[in-house]
């Protein structure tokens, strides 16, 4: 019985991945690179693909590679009225808020805005925090996110503060942060301002950087001077630096700053980490 056209090239090559399987891959290159030909020959997609990576990227990755720094965090204080309290959710859209008593070093619980959801029917009802005050988790800076993430969904939090090595909080953390490694940006409808920033700062000389962030943009940020006159993007000047198209988890080093992919398809990258590892007086004024 004649096979049909094409299935004996194709049996040849299910044979070739199943004798990978067999033998295991031995490192997590060896993975990546053998789901990366699964996809080139349409056996999985390149969504499926980005996920497994991500996957694999969180399970590399610390709390303090994408927390939200200390600087940034919008919180609610204890001594805030109902009023103050439900301005400060409407001009945010949050909603989680750490809650503080005298600064943002003294969290003393979350405070969800679904739960003063009562107060829309009844403004004038007796209104005391404390009784919507929920239990605040601190973390450290070093924790893995894979191992986050299965704590997040053990424990049904959202949130948590991240504390450093003195004790003191650094920033904090939510569920969605950890899924975005995974899945890609999460959009929603108050994300549209987000857009507009190309550059976000995640603490400890951490960056994020759209890849079609402008060249002369990211080199005011960073007090650099990367040139390329054929290029208008830090994505353009950077793939001429590496000499093909990085993938997911790549890294790469220029004048002191790391640069590691972390979103990226088959045509493009399109979000880069940023550390900055040069010397104190320069990285210190990175973003003045």
């Amino acid at each position: 019985m004649t096979d049909p056209e094409g299935s004996g090239s194709t049996r040849g090559w299910l044979e070739r991945l199943i004798g990978a399987f067999s033998a295991g891959p031995q490192t997590q290159e060896e993975l990546i690179e053998l789901l990366r030909d699964l996809q080139r020959h349409h056996l999985i997609g390149s969504d499926e693909l980005r996920m497994i990576e991500g996957v694999l990227q969180v399970s590399d990755m610390q709390v303090r590679d994408i927390m939200i720094p200390r600087g940034q965090m919008t919180v609610i204080d204890h001594a805030s009225s109902l009023a103050e309290i439900v301005a400060i959710i409407t001009e945010s859209g949050h909603s989680r808020f750490p809650v503080i008593d005298d600064d943002k070093d003294d969290v003393v619980g979350i405070l969800l805005a679904k739960d003063l959801l009562a107060f829309v029917r009844d403004p004038d009802a007796p209104f005391e925090i404390n009784d919507y005050i929920r239990p605040a988790t601190f973390i450290p800076e070093s924790k893995r996110l894979s191992v986050l993430l299965k704590e997040f969904r053990v424990n049904r939090r959202h949130m948590a503060m991240i504390v450093d090595e003195y004790g003191g909080v650094s920033g904090l953390v939510t569920i969605e942060d950890v899924l975005e490694q995974i899945v890609g940006e999460i959009d929603d409808e108050h994300d549209e301002d987000d857009d507009e920033i190309d550059i976000r700062e995640h603490g400890q000389h951490r960056y994020s950087v759209r890849a079609l962030t402008p060249l002369d943009a990211f080199n005011a940020f960073f007090h650099t001077d990367f040139r390329n006159e054929e290029v208008e993007t830090i994505g353009g000047f950077l793939l001429g630096r590496a000499g093909h198209l990085p993938q997911r988890g790549e890294s790469f080093d220029i004048d002191g700053l790391t640069f590691r992919v972390l979103s990226a398809d088959s045509r493009q990258v399109h979000l880069f980490q940023v550390i900055d590892n040069r010397e104190p007086g320069v990285a210190d004024a990175v973003g003045t």
